[in-house]
């Protein structure tokens, strides 16, 4: 079977047209404006191809068709005119081009003819000094790859997620690269997942530090709802990160497990290192979820208990209040003939017995932890 699919390779024609024209990748921006087009490279047996300028993507394309190799075209935000031209040349299903031109697409892996459409959410901590009701914890950002037989095309939508030092460092092993455009996916797959293993254990600090400010005991002066309102905020960022996350273990399985002809069956292996890892941080930030709901509702529980206690105080004090009260009115009737009214000493014993009921009072309800 590989031989024919070698053969099939040999003897199918090329679907990408040699176009002649040119100028068809920047149709939208003036001569000042920065090219969408980040990187355009040529890479053959493992190395990339020098040139004394830098290579335009028909040019590239050109070089391939020719001598071999691949190429690796690296794009950021481009425009949907910006990237028409590129997905001409290569052929680029429409549907797949519309997903990379308008971003904000769900992790995910689709086949398109010739060619593999994935898509990777792309996640960055974002460093704070206090962890805060409107605190950003994690930024998200996108990124789009077309993986062919002899090309690679991401797509990156966002201002995290840049490619540039992972490009260098897979030319410094040579023969990684040489596997092709799966080597590429691979890498840009290894790469966003290892970047959730980051933002999962920064994230763990941002929860311990939160549990442990719930839970500690005679944590007095602060405001009340506060922590509340600490963890919903830390729920968002969780839920932002789980649906990076959750999405893609499905299509990372698909690279590891089920044979396709744009996968070098040697970086196959490789995929179920990625979806391994992928899982572990699927189970984290699942973790995280359920415990943040246990913070919450233990925080909840806090200001409903705290709310209880004051309650009792207030009943406690009126208890206490309500006996001078009751005297007070009852002697200031103004009745002319009133049991000890004209007695010497009715003042002093009357105000004497309310000071030991109040008091009284006040140690039965001190005892009983009402006050």
């Amino acid at each position: 079977m590989s031989m024919i699919r070698d053969l099939r390779a040999v003897v199918r024609p090329s679907r990408v047209s040699l176009r002649k024209e040119s100028g068809t990748y920047d149709a939208t921006r003036s001569p000042a404006a920065a090219s969408a087009v980040v990187d355009c490279a040529v890479y053959r047996d493992g190395r990339r191809i020098e040139t004394e300028t830098a290579l335009t993507p028909h040019e590239a394309v050109r070089l391939v068709r020719r001598d071999g190799g691949f190429v690796w075209i690296g794009l950021h935000e481009p425009t949907e005119a910006e990237f028409s031209g590129i997905a001409s040349e290569f052929g680029l299903h429409p549907l797949a081009v519309e997903d990379a031109v308008q971003a904000h697409q769900r992790p995910k892996l689709e086949r398109y003819d010739d060619s593999l459409f994935t898509v990777f959410k792309t996640i960055h901590y974002v460093e704070h000094d206090q962890l805060d009701a409107n605190s950003e914890v994690v930024e998200s950002g996108e990124v789009m790859c077309f993986t062919g037989r002899d090309f690679f095309i991401t797509v990156r939508h966002g201002g995290q997620g840049s490619l540039r030092a992972l490009r260098h460092r897979l030319q410094d092993d040579p023969e990684l690269l040489a596997k092709g455009p799966s080597a590429v996916l691979h890498a840009i797959a290894d790469h966003v997942v290892d970047g959730y293993i980051a933002v999962a254990d920064a994230v763990q600090d941002d929860i311990d530090e939160v549990e442990t400010e719930v839970f500690s005991p005679g944590r007095k002066g602060a405001p009340r709802g506060s922590d509340a309102g600490r963890i919903y905020q830390l729920k968002r960022e969780v839920m932002e990160f789980k649906r990076a996350v959750s999405p893609l273990l499905r299509p990372m399985q698909l690279l590891s497990e089920r044979p396709m002809r744009l996968i070098d069956p040697d970086i196959q292996k490789y995929f179920r290192d990625v979806a391994d890892h992928l899982a572990r941080v699927q189970e984290q930030v699942l973790g995280f979820d359920e415990l943040l709901n246990s913070i919450l509702q233990a925080n909840l529980a806090q200001a409903s208990v705290a709310q209880n206690e004051d309650m009792r105080k207030i009943t406690s004090w009126a208890a206490i209040i309500a006996v001078p009260t009751m005297v007070c009115g009852v002697y200031g009737m103004n009745f002319d003939h009133m049991p000890e009214l004209h007695w010497r000493y009715g003042y002093p014993v009357i105000l004497g017995f309310t000071v030991v009921v109040c008091l009284g009072i006040h140690r039965t309800l001190k005892r009983n932890g009402w006050l």
